[in-house]
């Protein structure tokens, strides 16, 4: 089982900024993908940001330039920094771990942490 803990929602105003933090406990692999995903009311959840252990990032085009995501990998933890906000990028942001044993996915998700743009 791998549990994980955000923190850092809130509410900013529209090009404003916020970090997420999210730290994950329990059988961490050494291989892994942490990231954010975020639901926007009466959406979908959608990929926001990934980063591999290896270094590898994506971003949705949405939020390419503004947002940067970053891993402690010593201390099981990933960032989301969020820059020039928008009211658009309101959603509950997820976190998200990823890895693999004997080819079967493990996948893990967070409660979720609110963030709202006003305009």
């Amino acid at each position: 089982q791998v549990r994980l803990v955000e923190s850092g929602g809130g509410l900013v105003q529209a090009g404003g900024a916020l970090r997420l933090s999210c730290a994950a406990s329990g059988n961490i692999f050494s291989i892994n993908t942490m990231g954010w995903y975020r639901r926007a009311p009466g959406k979908q959840r959608d990929m926001v940001a990934t980063m591999a252990s290896g270094g590898t990032t994506n971003y949705a085009n949405s939020v390419k330039g503004r947002f940067t995501i970053s891993r402690d990998i010593a201390e099981n933890t990933v960032y989301l920094e969020m820059n020039s906000l928008k009211p658009e990028d309101t959603a509950v942001y997820y976190c998200n771990y990823k890895s693999m044993l004997t080819g079967a996915l493990r996948d893990y998700w967070g409660q979720g942490t609110q963030v709202t743009v006003s305009s």
